[in-house]
């Protein structure tokens, strides 16, 4: 039978949904660095990699519980900073997982918690590779335990949203596909995730979708670590004076009443345009 060129666009769809024999890849979520908060079964693949890719936030202790002889590729991120390409972490999992090698793609959090784990799971079920998920601790919830702050609260929060505050390929977002407006109602709790350098952007969206700017936040720098600093603002602070805050990343914010509460720990002042290390009269709700 003659070849039909027209017809080639249906086998090469069917070949690239063909399983690959042998080709394992595993999402795996690390956590928000501390390396006691990992599922046992994150570390059960860990330790059944043959190859892992890793991002920047993942702290070298999980890496420890790695085989010997493992390959491991650091494939970190940093706004600002020199780093990987999507496209290029793509290319690097399909060449490994091709070979036959089960592969860890290692991710700091969760990794469907803007770990962009979505794109990676439509890329490997697109090539007829297998995929699993192991879910992490978002930074989010590891700020709102170590700092004793609930994200929901029956009196003071009933919903919770997560925003990013970076924008595509790390640019600045515009916050306008939220409307800010409508979470404005007293029981709402922001928990802005990658929000150092949009901190400022984020307090003038605030303030003009009508927040008070006494509304509470509240910083929280490597949640979960040794090296985690808190501090307590208000969303008139991120408004005008952003940098008084002094935060450096990775940090995750936390706007709305609950944050407000008592913290647990040593807590940073935002007053008087200044950063202090002594507590003030913490904010208590009935």
């Amino acid at each position: 039978m003659k070849h039909d060129p027209r017809m080639d666009f249906l086998t090469a769809g069917l070949e690239a949904h063909l399983p690959v024999d042998g080709a394992r890849v595993v999402l795996v979520g690390a956590g928000p660095g501390d390396p006691e908060l990992l599922t046992i079964k994150a570390v059960r693949a860990i330790e059944s990699a043959d190859v892992i890719l890793y991002d920047d936030l993942v702290d070298r202790q999980v890496l420890e519980y790695a085989r010997a002889g493992v390959t491991m590729i650091h494939v970190g991120k940093r706004g600002g900073q020199v780093s990987w390409k999507q496209a290029d972490i793509h290319k690097l999992i399909l060449e490994h997982a091709r070979g036959g090698q089960t592969v860890v793609r290692l991710k700091g959090g969760d990794p469907f918690v803007f770990g962009r784990g979505g794109e990676e799971v439509a890329l490997l079920r697109s090539a007829g590779i297998k995929v699993d998920v192991v879910p992490g601790i978002t930074a989010a919830v590891a700020a709102a335990s170590s700092t004793q702050i609930p994200l929901t609260h029956r009196d003071l929060s009933r919903t919770v949203t997560f925003l990013s505050g970076a924008g595509p390929g790390h640019g600045l977002p515009e916050f306008t596909h939220i409307d800010l407006r409508a979470l404005n109602d007293g029981q709402h709790t922001l928990a802005v995730y990658m929000g150092v350098k949009t901190a400022g952007a984020l307090g003038r969206e605030l303030l003009a979708a009508g927040w008070d700017e006494s509304t509470p936040v509240l910083a929280i720098e490597n949640a979960s670590r040794d090296c985690e600093r808190r501090v307590r603002a208000t969303v008139g602070d991120l408004a005008r004076r952003p940098k008084s805050l002094a935060l450096t990343a990775p940090a995750i914010l936390l706007v709305g009443r609950v944050a407000g509460l008592p913290v647990e720990g040593q807590l940073d002042i935002v007053e008087a345009a200044r950063r202090t290390a002594s507590p003030e009269r913490e904010l208590e709700y009935a």
